[in-house]
């Protein structure tokens, strides 16, 4: 029962954290994108992986990110069961944080207008000045392994302790502010499948490059990673002490 129980905990605190990121990070874009630009709201989604880092990092290890549990699965720092939960729970905080934004977006629209921007991610025509499907698939791809390999990095044993969630959070901020141009960034497949469920049309059928490019690049940083890695290197959760 204490197994099952601290399982259970897991999961829930991956359903949280990612709650939060879209909620706060996509929050950003459609609430205040037009005060704060791209720069601002590239930090809301930094900040939000940064202040869930140190409040669940010790819980579930922060993941909250289907591309990262996946490149975890495949350094061998979590197991397959975890993992398929991790997605699944990840999914389900990602769906509800874009339901909420949803709800806030349709009480200040005219009764029955449709809600096209929830700050879905999309290619070409989905979102403006985006680029091609091919652009979109390789910065997505290679975005992703970058923000992935900094987290491997950062939760090595040999780097400074505590300091993780801060490098993580400023790598996703740096990430976005190359991405959002391009695809309205998205390296972590729950944080698109939340708005695309609500938005519907394009950003449904673009919705498969948004689970495929940060999947490769995930499974990329990890095979890099192990020729990078120490011999006497173990990664660590990410914990502020």
């Amino acid at each position: 029962m204490g197994q099952s129980n601290l399982e259970i905990k897991k999961y829930v605190a991956e359903l949280i954290g990612t709650f939060i990121l879209v909620f706060a990070g996509c929050g950003s874009a459609i609430l205040a994108g037009s005060y704060i630009g791209n720069l601002g709201v590239s930090f809301a989604f930094g900040l939000s992986v940064l202040v869930m880092a140190y409040t669940i990092g010790s819980i579930s290890g922060c993941h909250i990110n289907p591309a990262v549990s996946i490149s975890m699965l495949a350094v061998g720092k979590i197991n397959a069961k975890d993992t398929v939960f991790y997605i699944i729970f990840q999914c389900i905080g990602a769906i509800l944080g874009a339901g909420v934004l949803y709800g806030i977006r349709a009480d200040g629209l005219a009764s029955g207008a449709a809600i096209t921007q929830l700050a879905q991610n999309g290619y070409g025509t989905a979102i403006a000045g985006g680029g091609s499907l091919l652009v979109a698939l390789v910065a997505e791809i290679v975005c992703t392994f970058l923000f992935v390999l900094v987290i491997h990095g950062s939760l090595s044993k040999k780097a400074p302790k505590g300091f993780a969630g801060i490098a993580i959070g400023l790598a996703l901020t740096l990430v976005h502010l190359v991405l959002i141009p391009i695809t309205n960034a998205s390296v972590n497949p729950a944080r698109s499948l939340g708005p695309a469920m609500f938005v519907g049309g394009l950003a449904l059928e673009q919705l498969w490059l948004f689970w495929v490019a940060p999947i490769v690049g995930g499974l990329l940083a990890a095979v890099v990673w192990k020729m990078l890695e120490p011999a006497d290197s173990k990664e660590q959760t990410i914990e502020p002490t």
